[in-house]
């Protein structure tokens, strides 16, 4: 039989403990439908936490990837547009260059046909000396290279490698910057030139389009990883918001019957004074 105490009310502190871990369950049921998160920090869940962090770091990671491929990308599509532009003002020159070097060519037509063979050979330096993005040109005479990172840790690189296509000594093009076609065997010569020439700024383009090409496909498939790591971390975190509203109203409903037990167990005591009458 229980005895009767005004220092001790077992019945009101089993409801107290029942109260308060309904309350603690309806306070961690509003923050996960506050946040959207079912774990928000490491005490909720150490091990699902930490490893939410790490793929939140890797999703930061490929952030810094997929500005890398992009600068990169902008830069081979420079490179690449130049080049083209140069390779089309070559064919140019070539025909050029076979007009006149026909022996049965006045002097003024040899000229005039002089005159627009430099004139497409300065486009070229023009050109080639306009083919930067963000300080980096992958076709004058200097030695720039691009070097993209493509994983979350810099530790993997795409490289493209420069390719010289202006006037010059080294350069894939064989004409020279006061080359000219003003007689008949200087124009031959340009036409050898120019072919070679041609074939070597082909070999370039071909080189700066598959690194283009690696580029892109690298820049895509940091899409399809970011993507995947992204929905990986909402598996691990967030909340499923319907199963959470469902439980708020259940725990709402069971705090304030907590509330009404509480009361009728606090009123016990008074029993005692009934004794006493």
């Amino acid at each position: 039989m229980a005895a009767f105490s005004v220092n001790v009310n077992p019945t009101a502190l089993s409801a107290l403990r029942t109260l308060n871990d309904t309350t603690r369950a309806l306070s961690r049921t509003q923050t996960r439908i506050n946040t959207g998160l079912r774990v928000s920090s490491a005490k909720e869940n150490a091990a699902i936490f930490s490893i939410a962090q790490k793929l939140r770091a890797d999703l930061i990671g490929f952030g810094a990837v997929k500005q890398s491929l992009d600068r990169s990308i902008s830069t081979t599509d420079i490179a690449l547009a130049a080049a083209t532009a140069v390779s089309d003002l070559l064919i140019d020159m070539k025909e050029k260059a076979v007009a006149a070097a026909d022996q049965g060519l006045d002097t003024a037509s040899r000229d005039a046909l002089a005159e627009d063979f430099e004139s497409l050979r300065n486009q070229i330096t023009t050109i080639v000396n306009n083919a930067e993005f963000n300080g980096t040109n992958m076709i004058d005479a200097g030695t720039d290279i691009i070097t993209a990172i493509t994983n979350p840790d810099a530790t993997q690189t795409l490289v493209v490698s420069h390719q010289q296509i202006a006037l010059g000594t080294g350069s894939a093009i064989l004409i020279t910057a006061g080359q000219s076609i003003r007689t008949q065997t200087d124009a031959a010569q340009a036409v050898i030139d120019l072919v070679a020439s041609l074939t070597n700024v082909n070999i370039a383009l071909t080189k700066l389009g598959s690194g283009a090409t690696a580029l892109e496909q690298n820049r895509r498939f940091a899409d399809i990883l970011s993507d995947v790591i992204e929905v990986g971390i909402g598996n691990l975190v967030d909340a499923d918001l319907a199963k959470e509203s469902a439980n708020l109203q259940a725990l709402q409903v069971k705090q304030q019957l907590g509330i009404q037990a509480l009361s009728i167990a606090n009123q016990a005591p008074q029993a005692i004074l009934q004794l006493f009458q």
